[in-house]
């Protein structure tokens, strides 16, 4: 099993709940566990300023699916749960980005990894922390605490909507 790691987002359609359910999406994957899921944050969009806040987490996955192969089901669970790519960077029902799985380095036109933003984005970082802890070291040596202190804000917000009880949906913690 390769340890990776996936970013959640959504800023319209009750953003928690598709959160939930995306992560019932990843509990349904072949070959797949889902390990653990972080808190969810609030934070300003990065791209265009007329769109609503969104509401981002992390999921940990233990996985036997190829990179590739595991980007493909994240893209249909997407279009599933209705996701439609109206401009870049904005408002989504949900995103699911691949933001590193195990070790393993890709550099082609379909998929990079790690996530070309994955270091710069306090969003996707808070929530990894929260997972791995400050002290993780990421794909590029540096630590996720170092990583965090160099990064721009978004103005993140611990949400007070998360998960029931703490569990993952159909998988207690």
């Amino acid at each position: 099993m390769t340890e990776a790691f996936v970013g959640l987002g959504s800023n319209i359609g009750e953003p928690a709940t598709q959160l939930r359910r995306a992560c019932n999406a990843l509990t349904a994957l072949p070959d797949t566990r889902l390990v653990a899921v972080s808190s969810f944050y609030e934070s300003q969009p990065m791209g265009p300023s007329d769109q609503p806040p969104f509401l981002n987490a992390c999921a940990h996955i233990e996985t036997t699916i190829d990179p590739n192969e595991l980007l493909t089901a994240l893209l249909a669970i997407e279009t599933t749960m209705g996701r439609v790519r109206k401009r870049h960077w904005g408002e989504r029902c949900i995103d699911l980005d691949l933001l590193f799985c195990g070790d393993t380095s890709v550099e082609s036109e379909r998929l990079t990894l790690p996530h070309p933003g994955l270091y710069q984005r306090d969003f996707v970082l808070k929530p990894l922390a929260e997972l791995l802890g400050n002290e993780y070291l990421m794909p590029n040596g540096l630590d996720i605490g170092t990583l965090l202190a160099g990064c721009s804000t978004h103005d993140l917000k611990l949400s007070s909507d998360q998960l029931c009880n703490g569990e993952i949906p159909g998988n207690p913690l």
